[in-house]
């Protein structure tokens, strides 16, 4: 199966490294090469449709804030002005209760060039021109996640979850001591599916999922009626972890099977670019680690081991057909002993053969210290390049690896 497993051979570029190069993504002024930037959530694409352009999270005004950078001139606009800190929300468990930028929230709509947030309890728009509008206001007492966009830019989806979830309006250090799914479970709370129109701010969704914490969800590229969604640190999470709202029912995207385990672990489920199916990843109870890939009705399963030395955590995303990048799973022998994964890789896989290539670009030299320090690579659009956080040099930068032509299989 391992047909291409190549050294790092690939420039990754970073403005520090190398200020004037091209689709370097870093802060040029001496008052923001102190700064820390990173990708948006893996969920949504941080590059406008051309690939010419990135959306960014960066704490260089003082504040958490989003900006926009050029790829073409290097030239950077701040496109929101919070100066409140950060809202609580998931990942976030350490924000401030209704109040700040969501850091979490933040999905963009790369077509029509539209950044969808959340501040305090308000739901927004920004545009590359700095033009901003609140489409709507979240309820009282709920607590927030990853929001998404439709492909079509007419629906935002925000997840929300009972705030007891996490200690109501109680300041957190970090994640809870407590089990948050089993509070959710055995409190009978729940999160909701939130889907509004982007055009009036009108709530055309509330869809109630019981007994879960709902921390991701993701349109289909091919039909906005169709919602991906998780079951956030569930128990059980071979079969909890994935579901899909298909405007009438909620189905189950993995269940016991062909030597699959409700003490499974899964995770990081994504819609193929196509809408075809649904990726995802994870680990087999006392055994390897694994890709999947699912319909969208739950059928047609596929899923494939990797060397079970292979055991770092790490996330795959989408590319062109058949195309996942990763910053997980790949060890080589003397690399550093963290959890998570040292390199970035492209897998192009045959799903209908169960076979794969891996061709590891770089090493990310990420730490992994935090949720933001995680690389979180991506595909630009072209899928000819690979974009990713790393604090390798102190402070997170967003750094640019090529991606080597390929002949097929």
């Amino acid at each position: 199966m391992l047909a291409a497993l190549a050294l790092p051979w690939a420039l990754v570029v970073d403005v520090r490294a190398a200020p004037a190069a091209k689709n370097a993504v870093e802060p040029t002024t001496a008052v923001s090469s102190a700064a820390n930037d990173q990708l948006l959530y893996f969920t949504s694409t941080s590059l406008l449709g051309d690939d010419e352009r990135i959306i960014f999270l960066s704490d260089r005004s003082g504040q958490p804030n989003i900006f926009l950078r050029d790829l073409r001139t290097g030239k950077d606009k701040q496109l929101t002005f919070n100066t409140e800190g950060f809202l609580k929300s998931y990942v976030y468990f350490d924000g401030q209760p209704y109040r700040g930028l969501g850091r979490a929230s933040v999905s963009l709509d790369a077509q029509r060039g539209v950044v969808y947030f959340i501040q305090g309890r308000q739901i927004c728009a920004v545009d590359t021109n700095s033009l901003q509008r609140v489409l709507a206001e979240y309820p009282a007492g709920q607590m927030t996640a990853f929001t998404h966009i439709s492909a079509d830019g007419t629906r935002l989806c925000v997840p929300t979850t009972d705030a007891r979830a996490l200690d109501d309006e109680a300041p957190l250090k970090g994640k809870p001591d407590y089990d948050i799914d089993e509070r959710v479970r055995k409190e009978n709370l729940a999160s909701y599916l939130r889907v509004y129109d982007t055009a009036n701010g009108r709530e055309v969704l509330c869809e109630r999922v019981p007994k879960a914490w709902v921390t991701h969800v993701q349109f289909s590229p091919r039909d906005p009626r169709l919602i991906l969604y998780n079951h956030e640190y569930c128990a059980d999470s071979g079969i909890q972890r994935m579901w899909l709202w298909d405007g009438r029912q909620h189905i189950r995207l993995r269940t016991e099977s062909e030597g699959r385990s409700r003490a499974d672990w899964t995770c990081h489920e994504m819609w193929e670019r196509d809408g075809s199916a649904i990726v995802y990843h994870g680990n087999y109870h006392n055994g390897p680690t694994y890709v999947g890939r699912v319909n969208p009705d739950g059928s047609g399963a596929t899923e494939i081991a990797l060397p079970r030395e292979w055991d770092r955590y790490g996330h795959f995303t989408v590319g062109r057909a058949g195309w996942l990048v990763t910053d997980g799973c790949y060890v080589q022998p003397g690399d550093p002993g963290k959890f998570g994964g040292a390199w970035i890789s492209v897998l192009r896989v045959d799903w209908a053969a169960k076979h794969y290539e891996w061709e590891s670009l770089c090493q990310h030299g990420s730490s992994w210290s935090s949720q933001d320090a995680h690389p979180h690579p991506i595909f630009n659009h072209a899928a000819d390049a690979v974009y990713f956080t790393s604090d390798a040099k102190g402070k997170r930068a967003i750094c640019r690896v090529a991606v080597p032509e390929h002949r097929g299989f």
